[in-house]
């Protein structure tokens, strides 16, 4: 009788260990890299500016400044940029451009007051104006960015909350420096000494698609943790270099 009941009790352990291991959810297999990716890449959207000093390509960050990455994607598609010149380098500082009255050498007088077809609001956030970051320009009204924009040569903390960052040169720092270093005048139009000389000219932008790895300035803002996975909103963020 015992036996009985202890070969019983054997099937019964048996066939429920069977069910359960039946109703445990098979394991993911690990997410493999887009293709053309590597292993912690993932394919980007880039802005590829060609210029006649070289190239300058461009990521963006549509996690912090939406509204703005998209209104440079349109502008670059459209043509806006092809033709414009970096109308303003300061060595140390910048370099700026983007105005479309910069593509009439006529109207040199005008050049840095020229706008796109619209305004953006302002989306200041965490990232750091360190050298290769993409911010845009704008006037007095924190709202007033359209379609000049500047690369950091340098260090610019004290920028930091008040320029709208939204991308960063992942290649081609070496014609931001170009750029930066060339000589420079300063004249009736520009009392500030930062007008080139030989302004350099953008003569074709164009988008096309990348494998690059997290971005590290977002990484370091706390929007992305150390994999590139987006932070929650309200959650700790990593403390910025």
């Amino acid at each position: 009788m015992n036996r009985t009941l202890a070969g019983l009790a054997g099937v019964l352990f048996t066939a429920a260990a069977l069910a359960q291991s039946a109703a445990k959810p098979a394991a993911r297999p690990a997410a493999k890299p887009a293709p053309g990716a590597k292993s912690g890449e993932s394919l980007e959207e880039v802005a590829v500016l060609e210029t006649d000093a070289g190239t300058i390509v461009v990521r963006f960050f549509p996690q912090v400044a939406p509204n703005h990455v998209a209104n440079f994607k349109d502008l670059v598609k459209s043509g806006f940029y092809t033709g414009t010149r970096f109308h303003r380098t300061v060595q140390g500082f910048m370099i700026q451009g983007g105005d479309p009255k910069t593509k009439d050498p006529a109207r040199k007088s005008e050049w840095g007051s020229g706008d796109g077809p619209r305004m953006l609001k302002q989306e200041f956030n965490r990232v750091h104006h360190a050298p290769g970051i993409l911010s845009m320009a704008r006037a007095t009204d924190p709202n007033s960015a359209s379609c000049q924009f500047f690369i950091v040569h340098d260090k610019a903390s004290f920028l930091d909350n008040q320029y709208t960052v939204f991308g960063q040169v992942v290649e081609g720092m070496g014609t931001v420096d170009k750029i930066a270093t060339a000589p420079v005048e300063r004249g009736p139009y520009d009392p500030e000494g930062s007008r080139p000389v030989n302004p350099v000219v953008i003569k074709a932008a164009r988008l096309e698609t990348r494998a690059l790895p997290p971005a590290k300035a977002l990484i370091d803002a706390g929007y992305l943790d150390a994999g590139g996975k987006p932070v929650a909103a309200g959650a700790p963020a990593s403390a910025a270099n």
